[in-house]
């Protein structure tokens, strides 16, 4: 089978002629030779091409802003703040007060309809008018009947009267001085009725009860106010709301795992988001003893040293505590930075020396360097790395001298 193959190929005719295939053949090294060399263009671009890295700033371990043990977010709050109402039930006839405005203690800041009000106050003057009178009445009665009673008795000593008429005399006598003791009582009940009336009056007037400054306006005339909610809806509780913004401080929600390392009196620094430049001294005014079964956190109080128009309630503040430098000890030297960005060999808690990658004209460079102690997720570097120079976070694999390109951070 296989000779008959053999000569049936001898039998057949190549009718291509010998140049062509011999330009065949010498065109396959050439082909081949530019698909290798198209191959090695193609990883050497892939090799020189940068490697894309994440990057963070060497801090400086003299900084006071750097010596935080426990950072956390929290929020500014006034300790004195209230929703101004009126004592009474009444249509408001004018508001004096927009927000912003600052007020003092007992400023006027809206006035209701004090129609029924004047109408007691002027039945209250009409009921003290009238037991006046009657106070006069009973006084010029009582006098008649004294002088009564006295003629009475010097003609009872003469036996000219009976003793019977004297008696009657007297008994009258006293009982228009009782009279007298309970009129000037009603007298003094109808004047405190007064009194009261013009309280009620007096309670149509809404005043400050401090000073600061006004964040919410919540009535208009001609609307009905009440200390009391209707129910329906329809009626405001409120005048308008005031704060103190001298009483302004932080509150924070420290996780209870770390409360351990906040201390009161401690030395703060706050930072608001909406200044992140801005640092602002303080200290820890104290612990609430109590913690957030929910949240697994406890309420921190913070002063604040400065006061500020640019601080207002409710802004998002973020504390730094710091720690307490003890008297005569000198600042610490290096500079913080993450622990990821650190190559160590073996336990990485027990390594005194290590490896970060610093970014320099678009090259990682490695520099060695010595390790201090850990917070958190940062460590001090002690020795070989100046602060303001920018590390790689998660070097991996990358060798000295390796070309990167630092990662842009997303816009919050």
């Amino acid at each position: 089978m296989t000779d008959n193959a053999d000569l049936l190929r001898e039998l057949h005719i190549d009718r291509k002629p010998a140049g062509a295939r011999r330009a065949k053949r010498r065109l396959w090294p050439w082909v081949t030779g530019a698909v290798l060399l198209v191959v090695a263009v193609m990883v050497g671009v892939s090799m020189m091409r940068p490697t894309t890295v994440q990057t963070a700033t060497a801090r400086d371990a003299a900084d006071p802003a750097n010596a935080s043990v426990l950072d956390a977010s929290g929020y500014i709050v006034a300790r004195r703040i209230a929703t101004v109402s009126s004592k009474i039930t009444g249509k408001v006839r004018e508001v004096l007060i927009e927000e912003g405005q600052r007020v003092e203690a007992d400023q006027v800041l809206a006035t209701l309809d004090p129609l029924d009000a004047d109408a007691q106050r002027a039945l209250s003057d009409a009921q003290l008018d009238a037991a006046r009178s009657q106070v006069g009445q009973v006084q010029a009665q009582l006098a008649e009947a004294e002088a009564s009673a006295g003629r009475l008795r010097g003609l009872v000593d003469q036996q000219l009267v009976s003793r019977q008429q004297y008696d009657e005399a007297v008994a009258r006598r006293d009982a228009l001085r009782a009279q007298r003791i309970s009129a000037q009582r009603n007298v003094a009940v109808a004047g405190e009725q007064l009194a009261v009336s013009q309280i009620g009056i007096d309670n149509t007037v809404v005043r400050a009860p401090f000073a600061g400054v006004v964040t919410a306006k919540a009535a208009q005339p001609g609307e009905i106010v009440s200390p009391i909610s209707a129910g329906g809806g329809f009626t405001r509780t409120g005048i308008g709301t005031i704060v103190d913004m001298d009483s302004l401080e932080v509150q924070v929600d420290v996780n209870e795992a770390y409360i351990g390392r906040v201390q009161p009196g401690m030395p703060v620094e706050s930072v608001l988001n909406a200044y992140p430049d801005w640092r602002i001294p303080g200290e820890v005014i104290a612990i609430i003893p109590t913690a957030d079964r929910s949240k697994a956190t406890v309420k921190v109080r913070i002063s604040l040293s400065a006061k500020d128009p640019r601080i207002v309630p409710d802004m998002g503040v973020r504390v730094s505590f710091l720690e307490r430098a003890a008297p005569g000890a000198k600042p610490p030297t290096g500079a913080w930075v993450p622990a990821k960005a650190i190559v160590v060999e073996g336990d990485a808690a027990k390594a005194t020396r290590g490896k970060v990658f610093v970014v320099e004209l678009g090259r990682a460079v490695a520099r060695e360097v010595t390790l201090a102690e850990t917070r958190d997720a940062d460590r001090r570097v002690s020795a070989g790395l100046a602060p303001g120079a920018v590390v790689v976070l998660e070097p991996g694999v990358l060798a000295d001298g390796d070309r990167v390109t630092v990662a842009a951070v997303p816009a919050r």
